[in-house]
């Protein structure tokens, strides 16, 4: 039902747009039409919002055709069906990685390289107070924004990711552990998760993050250790509900039964055959899970005890850069400095989504 809707409201806007455009593309092309669009906000706005989802659509689809002919089956044969939703999400991440992994190399500077020009408006146009070397300008204290917008693929995404996988060690480990052994194992550590999970995770990661500061300042270690290891542990919780709940479903089967007969360890127990069982969900749980400890780091960043100087982060930059929104009417340019840090943290939470959805249909058997 809602994807007939998605579907009707879709193709009325597209017949409506059309309905709009046409007659001035008749009397006068091109020209004519860029004009008539430009006559009316709500209409301009329209049409550039479909020129760029029809782009999208385009690269989406050329980019499924290639992994479709180019790339081996293990990988050609599920993209055979796959939505251009999730080829464009797949598409994005693989950008993502791409940047952040050659960020060295594709930055203009490095990421805590300072100059002597501060404050260098984006554009390069020297008569606006630009820079050709600083194409999006410099910060307040001097460092190139575009540098810092690169290396901050590769901090964010990089720190996000390894606290996933942190937290998925301690949940999946601790949520099957519970679903085998049961007894005062399990409600020991379920109503320990259950004190955890009471506490809003965001207002309990400052409060622990503000105690870490004065022991990170003590120890010499830095506040991102810090960072990685909370949020890594509180996220635990959310995966270990999933966990103990796949592994009770699966515990009960006579597989499992076999292997304590055989006299299985319970390592092998857990890893070895509630693990494979349980990959589906756990992997499709995985991407949810990275979206929000992103999300969670790029708010920790953005209140300034997140990833810490002279690391570069979308967060923090976001923060940095926001009174520049106040020049909207001036320089549109320099007023959308912080919305490329929180665009790029947007782009990339709703791409890992459109992956997450396509796995869970996929995993769950449900078709459209």
């Amino acid at each position: 039902m809602a994807i007939a809707l998605w579907r009707a409201l879709l193709i009325g806007g597209v017949l409506w747009l059309a309905a709009m455009m046409l007659p001035p593309l008749m009397s006068g092309g091109w020209d004519g039409l860029v004009a008539a669009a430009s006559q009316q906000r709500l209409v301009r706005t329209i049409f550039w919002i479909s020129v760029v989802l029809l782009i999208a659509t385009i690269v989406s689809w050329v980019f499924r055709e290639l992994l479709r002919r180019t790339m081996p089956e293990v990988i050609a044969k599920p993209m055979r069906h796959a939505p251009l939703t999730a080829s464009f999400g797949l598409m994005i991440i693989l950008l993502y990685v791409i940047v952040s992994v050659g960020a060295p190399w594709i930055a203009p500077y490095g990421e805590a390289e300072i100059f002597t020009k501060i404050n260098v408006l984006p554009g390069g146009d020297p008569e606006l107070g630009g820079d050709p070397s600083h194409f999006l300008g410099t910060d307040q204290i001097g460092r190139d924004i575009l540098s810092r917008l690169i290396y901050g693929a590769r901090n964010t995404v990089g720190i996000a990711f390894l606290t996933t996988m942190l937290s998925f060690l301690i949940g999946v480990t601790l949520g099957f552990l519970a679903a085998t052994l049961g007894g005062w194992i399990d409600q020991g550590l379920s109503r320990g998760i259950d004190v955890l999970m009471a506490i809003p995770q965001l207002i309990f990661a400052l409060l622990l993050m503000t105690i870490a500061s004065e022991w990170s300042y003590r120890s010499g270690i830095s506040l991102t250790w810090f960072m990685i290891v909370i949020i890594a542990v509180l996220d635990s919780t959310r995966v270990f509900r999933l966990a103990r709940a796949v592994g009770l479903n699966i515990v009960v089967m006579d597989y499992i039964e076999a292997a304590r007969v055989r006299g299985e360890t319970l390592l092998h127990i857990v890893f070895k055959e509630i693990l494979p069982n349980a990959f589906s969900p756990l992997l499709a749980e995985f991407g949810l899970r990275f979206c929000f400890v992103f999300l969670t780091i790029a708010s920790l960043s953005f209140l300034g005890i997140g990833i810490q100087p002279p690391l570069a982060d979308w967060g923090t930059m976001v923060r940095d850069l926001s009174q520049f929104i106040n020049f909207a009417a001036y320089d549109p340019l320099t007023a959308a400095l912080p919305l490329m840090a929180a665009g790029a943290i947007a782009l990339l939470t709703v791409a890992v989504n459109f992956v997450v959805d396509w796995m869970l249909q996929n995993s769950s058997g449900l078709k459209e």
